[in-house]
């Protein structure tokens, strides 16, 4: 309905949901908000990203980009810009170092194929 009303984007959160132990992670969410977009607006991903994994993740379930909260904010308080200029350059670090890993050269290569999300179904052949 968003983007029928004309949204510009959609950010898939569950603000202060860590408090309610029964709320989906966001990422949980993310797949299922992108589907229903039709690619027709971006989606981004707001909350649980700790790692550059967590990023790659995010991205192979087709979001257009993520939002970095806590992180930010305690490296902020440790060690003011300097320690936010830190936590995004090992962000970066690991997303790249993910990507390389998985063999994608670039952002575009990220695809649903790369990652097994715990909801999927197993991936097991059947032995004849």
């Amino acid at each position: 309905m968003a983007v029928q009303y004309g949204v510009a984007g959609i950010i898939v959160s569950n603000h202060g949901a860590r408090q309610l132990d029964y709320v989906p992670a966001t990422i949980m969410a993310l797949e299922e908000v992108v589907k229903a977009t039709q690619n027709r607006v971006p989606v981004f991903l707001d909350g649980g990203i700790r790692r550059g994994t967590d990023v790659f993740k995010a991205l192979a379930l087709g979001a257009s980009g993520v939002f970095i909260g806590r992180p930010v904010v305690f490296s902020l308080a440790v060690d003011g810009e300097a320690g936010v200029r830190k936590t995004l350059q090992m962000l970066h670090d690991e997303l790249e170092l993910t990507m390389a890993l998985s063999g994608c050269r670039s952002l575009a290569e990220i695809s649903r194929n790369h990652i097994v999300a715990p909801w999927d179904p197993p991936r097991v052949t059947p032995r004849l």
